[in-house]
């Protein structure tokens, strides 16, 4: 009797055991689909790519109808105007500035390179060109090739590794070789009338009073009469 019950105990751990070839019980309901019919979900885009997706669309609706913005005169339809900002409060602002001015530099053509630190004047300017009152809307850089508006550092990026950026700067003047020997390159001087402290001192009557300069920016400074453009004008 004893060795009759412990065969069948025997028995009983010795029947193979259910191997499921899903890893939880979750997925029972997959053994009922064969491998061709097995739902399967599409693959969504991982959170980068759908941040950056959304920032693309927001930056081109900021804008509507980009292709048609144009700046007016010879030397902006002669050269390429870069609107950009030499500060390192925002880190990905400056990186894409500096980005953006060595792409269009390996291509030896015309830069005019407007750096809205430097004065305030090429933030009212470029609001006008844009129309956009508002400054916070305003990511940097903006590029116009030849007096038309090309876009922001995505779209030169982009332009740049299809090799379209290159037929966009067909037509343009090649630039002159060297630095500017009159600013160093910086696109600024010091303003003759103040000194470039942008207070002058004036006799009204008998007394005397400082005023501000009106042919300098806030910083005292003009641009360079050798090497920089006149301002643009929208259209």
């Amino acid at each position: 009797m004893w060795l009759r019950r412990n065969t069948a105990r025997n028995r009983v751990h010795d029947a193979p055991t259910l191997k499921f070839a899903c890893s939880s019980f979750k997925d029972v309901h997959s053994l009922l689909y064969d491998e061709a019919d097995y739902p399967r979900s599409p693959s969504s885009p991982s959170i980068y790519h759908r941040n950056r997706s959304a920032k693309e669309l927001l930056r081109s609706l900021s804008i509507p109808a980009a292709q048609e913005i144009r700046i007016r005169g010879a030397a902006a339809e002669n050269s390429v105007v870069v609107y950009f900002t030499s500060l390192r409060v925002i880190r990905r602002t400056f990186d894409d500035c500096s980005a953006v001015r060595s792409i269009l530099r390996s291509f030896r053509v015309p830069i005019d390179e407007r750096d809205l630190a430097m004065g305030s004047r090429f933030m009212e300017e470029l609001q006008r060109i844009l129309g956009e009152p508002e400054k916070s809307l305003l990511t940097l850089p903006r590029v116009f090739t030849g007096g038309r508006y090309l876009g922001g550092p995505e779209e030169v990026r982009r332009l740049h590794e299809s090799g379209e950026l290159k037929k966009h700067l067909e037509g343009l003047p090649p630039a002159e070789p060297g630095t500017c020997g009159v600013c160093g390159g910086y696109g600024f001087v010091l303003c003759k009338e103040c000194d470039g402290s942008h207070k002058c001192y004036y006799y009204r009557g008998k007394k005397g009073r400082f005023r501000s300069c009106t042919s300098c920016n806030e910083n005292g400074l003009v641009r360079c009469p050798s090497c920089s453009c006149s301002p643009a004008q929208p259209t």
